[in-house]
């Protein structure tokens, strides 16, 4: 049964006022599929009856919003900007005298992306004093980060085998994130329609798999809001299938290992 037009109207409305993310027409899967849980979990009948009960109790307006803004993560994802990361942005930052590296993960989900980062720097340039703030929308996916605890599935999902071995420790069914690791990163809440969080200004910044649920004018306000995080030189990583091309033309992309870096141009 799909979602009734003026409740998937009402679930929309929502989402873009708390996070800014857009649910066009033809998402109706997506928002019944994601709120069927809570339905269950409310004892409603049906989507569209949690939704008038959402109506009437903004107390659980957080726990709709999380569930339509968790996406899916996984360790080292598409490869390409981690290979940038170690083979150029890090040899890059080096040459420039940069000791202490500070990071921001976007929308970190529940911990992959950062860590990824932690584990690419401590293997190549360990002798950086590294600091990652990681943020998200989600309470539940920022203490599952925090945790750094995850299950044989989760750790199945991109992470060499070598790699498990050196950063990880297993307890029981579980594999936890070194404690050395652990401690570079920093958990914590931000709508990225806020100011950038404390920590910076950032040397690089990862907003990836973000951009493309956002309209253009969206775009353009959260890329305006990352370019004042990023201390001078700093760089930015977007998704595989985001630019700044025809959004903002402040930002220039990096021309190398066809990932989707960029900087700021110098004097915008």
């Amino acid at each position: 049964m799909t979602i009734a037009p003026e409740a998937f109207d009402f679930v929309a409305t929502l989402v873009r006022q708390r996070s800014a993310i857009q649910l066009e027409k033809g998402k109706e899967y997506l928002v019944e599929s994601r709120l069927a849980p809570l339905a269950r979990s409310a004892g409603a009948a049906s989507v569209d009856a949690y939704v008038r009960t959402l109506r009437a109790n903004a107390g659980l307006h957080d726990q709709v919003v999380e569930a339509l803004t968790t996406n899916e993560t996984s360790w080292f994802r598409d490869i390409t900007p981690f290979a940038m990361l170690r083979n150029t942005v890090l040899p890059d930052l080096r040459n420039r005298g940069t000791r202490r590296l500070k990071v921001w993960s976007a929308a970190c989900s529940t911990g992959q992306e950062a860590y990824s980062i932690a584990m690419t720097v401590k293997d190549h340039h360990p002798d950086l004093d590294l600091s990652i703030v990681a943020t998200d929308l989600s309470e539940e996916v920022l203490a599952k980060g925090r945790l750094g605890a995850y299950s044989q599935l989760e750790v199945n999902r991109g992470l060499p085998a070598p790699v498990l071995v050196k950063h990880f420790v297993r307890k029981g069914a579980t594999f936890e994130i070194a404690p050395p690791l652990r401690q570079q990163v920093t958990f914590r809440k931000h709508n990225l329609l806020d100011q950038p969080p404390m920590g910076g200004p950032f040397d690089i910044v990862f907003l990836r798999n973000v951009l493309i649920y956002f309209d253009v004018a969206t775009k353009r306000e959260v890329l305006s809001r990352v370019k004042r995080s990023l201390a001078p030189g700093g760089y930015l990583f977007l998704g595989a299938a985001e630019t700044t091309i025809g959004i903002d033309d402040s930002w220039e992309r990096v021309h190398e290992g066809g990932s989707s870096v960029y900087r700021p141009r110098e004097g915008k």
